[in-house]
């Protein structure tokens, strides 16, 4: 296999999932990765393991530079099966081992996974000595569990950063320099909105934490490892980070017979009349996670849905049940949509807006059947004045 060398004595150890399509909702068309590093010392250090169906890959790469059995510590930075599924393929490889993980809530979480092994607990601010290498334990609770926390090695000044600064991408290029960057960036942003956005405080404590490094390196646990472009993806995280939405808008919707379609439109040219960059996301071509790349920083966001049995289209309701659980912070929109007879639906997305924190700028507005020329200039003239 080929051997990737972050140092003389670490190793990228991970694996490659080329045909992951869908992570919980979020779509993975780049594929993704599953980053695990092997640090060779006086005592060996294996940092994160693997997707549980990548174990063998993961101990036949380590096996290429040592005998799995000399691993004296598994570094368990956080719980979710993405990073710890192969933990216990590597236990019985690596018997000796101690497992290495966050007071309480990481030997909580991998025990109620896997059961009982020879756990060592850390907390914030503890070492552990390899021999010339040491690794220091930073908690990052909620980033995006409660087990959370990275590595740093002050010898090699790489920061073994979790779930930050990751992206879902697929290269057997390990580094910054040898990928498309602005692919790579856009994968971390939308990796940000559709994992780590809930968390926006935390994040923004756990990077002024990493500010405070000294850093050559950022090795996540997904996606490409960060070393001549560490300024720009801190950068993008103090963007992400900050709540500060930009004027720009998303027009989402889903439209049974392009009445509710047509509504979209005439919204879209009002902000277009307002000067304000606006995007049109048809629910039934667009997937929800890539909409929130957009919904990240746009500062208007408007949803509509025709009425279908006295409620909205299935495909909308995911949509904002999607977005709720997300939390983005200060946004403004409001509801619309087409309707026969009953006409709940741009109502009950309004309801749904507010519950979200928007502030609400404007009516739901609900248009019978097929709206005439007149009441969609009337909605663009509105949506113009806002």
């Amino acid at each position: 296999m080929n051997i990737t060398k972050l140092t003389d004595s670490i190793y990228y150890v991970g694996a490659v999932d080329w045909n992951i399509r869908s992570f919980h909702g979020y779509s993975t068309n780049s594929g993704a990765t599953y980053n695990a590093y092997l640090i060779v010392d006086e005592k060996i250090a294996l940092i994160d393991t693997v997707k549980a169906p990548f174990a063998e890959e993961l101990l036949d790469r380590i096996a290429e530079i040592v005998d799995p059995a000399k691993i004296d510590y598994v570094v368990s930075n956080h719980v979710e099966m993405d990073h710890s599924g192969a933990l216990p393929e590597v236990m019985k490889a690596a018997k000796n081992a101690k497992v290495v993980t966050s007071a309480p809530n990481g030997v909580k979480g991998l025990t109620a996974h896997y059961g009982e092994y020879d756990y060592l607990p850390v907390k914030a601010g503890d070492t552990l000595s390899l021999g010339k290498h040491t690794l220091t334990f930073v908690a990052t609770p909620m980033v995006h569990w409660p087990d959370n926390m990275v590595t740093y090695c002050p010898e090699e000044k790489i920061l073994f950063s979790n779930d930050a600064f990751g992206q879902h991408f697929a290269s057997n290029k390990h580094f910054d320099t040898e990928v498309d960057l602005a692919h790579v960036f856009k994968e971390a942003e939308k990796y940000y909105a559709n994992i780590v956005m809930p968390y926006g405080m935390q994040t923004r404590k756990a990077l002024e934490i990493v500010k405070t490094l000294d850093l050559e390196m950022i090795a996540p646990s997904h996606g490409v490892i960060w070393t001549e472009h560490i300024p720009d993806i801190l950068e993008k995280y103090e963007y992400f980070t900050n709540d500060q939405s930009v004027s720009r808008a998303c027009i989402v919707y889903d439209s049974m017979w392009h009445s509710t379609e047509k509504m979209a439109h005439a919204i879209l040219e009002g902000f277009s009349k307002k000067g304000v960059p606006a995007k049109l996301y048809d629910l039934k071509v667009e997937h929800i996670s890539d909409i929130m790349t957009d919904v990240l920083k746009a500062e208007y966001i408007v949803v509509g849905s025709p009425t279908l049995n006295n409620n909205m289209m299935p495909t909308v309701a995911s949509f904002l049940c999607y977005m709720k659980g997300l939390s983005p912070k200060n946004k403004k929109g409001f509801g619309f949509g087409s309707y026969g007879w009953g006409g709940q639906s741009a109502g009950q997305i309004q309801n749904i807006l507010k519950d979200c924190g928007f502030e609400l700028i404007h009516e739901p507005v609900k248009m019978a059947y097929i709206p005439s020329k007149e009441a969609l200039k009337n909605l663009e003239d509105e949506v113009a004045a806002l």
